[in-house]
């Protein structure tokens, strides 16, 4: 298992999205997004590309936390469904738990719920593992 200090930062974009990482282990990542409203679509809800951000944002960070640096990863695939929408000011956190940890792929499930504990969104993910020289 790969340290909090051997963890890459944030990307930029995660930043942006305004997501934060509130906890992170090899059995459960769990990340946080406060719905901005330039995070809404046309109807003022939150957008499912937002929505699918934080979903591969905390399956990207279980993966590096599963791997030793400088080994690193990408996704491959990834399929969400969405099932309530979220409304502008209200928090989503997503729980990120791994279904198979092998040495190339991982494959990962997100569930994502509203302030209110109601389940938004649930998404799977399948990461690949890549040595990488920088």
């Amino acid at each position: 298992m790969r340290s909090r200090d051997d963890m890459p930062g944030q990307s930029a974009f995660a930043t942006v999205a305004g997501i934060e990482t509130v906890s992170a282990t090899e059995h459960e990542v769990v990340c946080t997004m406060e719905v901005a409203e330039h995070l809404a679509n046309r109807n003022g809800m939150l957008h499912g590309g937002a929505l699918m951000t934080l979903a591969d944002n905390a399956a990207g960070t279980a993966a590096f936390v599963m791997i030793p640096a400088p080994r690193t990863n990408t996704t491959v695939e990834s399929k969400t469904n969405f099932l309530r929408g979220v409304k502008v000011g209200d928090t989503v956190r997503a729980v990120c738990v791994p279904l198979h940890v092998g040495r190339r792929t991982m494959v990962f499930q997100i569930t994502a719920t509203r302030g209110d504990g109601k389940v938004a969104a649930v998404t799977t993910q399948t990461h690949m593992v890549l040595d990488w020289d920088g």
